[in-house]
């Protein structure tokens, strides 16, 4: 390629991607914006659910706490809304969530308001989901925004012999 013909396509690379930063900006204006990879990416930071020691034998509840961070960054100003939902895990259903160690199982749950009302699923089932959209900043960041999530293991599971239980819940987010 000659010198000639590359100094012409500068000019004209930096014109497209001007483009689509306006057109970027113009649809942020609006109540969405559509986060294709050209334009914005995001990651999402997990902070584990690690519960206190279980006593089958209680009657009240084991409660504790985890969080979900989603951090975007791209185009100045575009806005990007999004959801979260969490899989099942090892149980077979949002409703039956289950830990393991071995072939021993721990019936527990995820949930997304600190009432513990509204099961974290995907939307379906009566399940909740997380929601939120973030702008990004002058810097084309986000602080992020962070999702807490509250786990419980309900009482008197009386047939659960001691073990170190665990169990992995798959995080989607869906840009809008």
């Amino acid at each position: 390629m000659t010198t000639f013909l590359r100094s012409r396509l500068k000019p004209l690379r930096r014109l497209i991607r001007l483009l689509l930063c306006v057109s970027a900006l113009g649809a942020a204006s609006h109540a969405q914006a559509l986060c294709l990879p050209a334009l914005c990416s995001c990651s999402v930071v997990v902070t584990n659910i690690v519960f206190a020691a279980y006593n089958p034998m209680a009657f009240g509840t084991t409660d504790s706490t985890g969080t979900i961070k989603v951090t975007c960054g791209g185009v100045v100003g575009l806005l990007i809304p999004f959801t979260v939902d969490l899989g099942t895990g090892g149980g077979s259903s949002f409703a039956t969530r289950r830990m393991a160690s071995g072939a021993n199982t721990l019936s527990y749950n995820v949930y997304g308001d600190s009432n513990y009302t509204t099961v974290w699923g995907d939307g379906t089932n009566s399940t909740g989901r997380g929601a939120g959209s973030v702008t990004l900043d002058a810097v084309g960041l986000t602080p992020g925004l962070v999702f807490t999530v509250y786990g419980r293991i309900p009482g008197r599971q009386l047939t659960v012999p001691p073990g170190t239980y665990t169990d992995s819940l798959t995080i989607t987010v869906t840009y809008q």
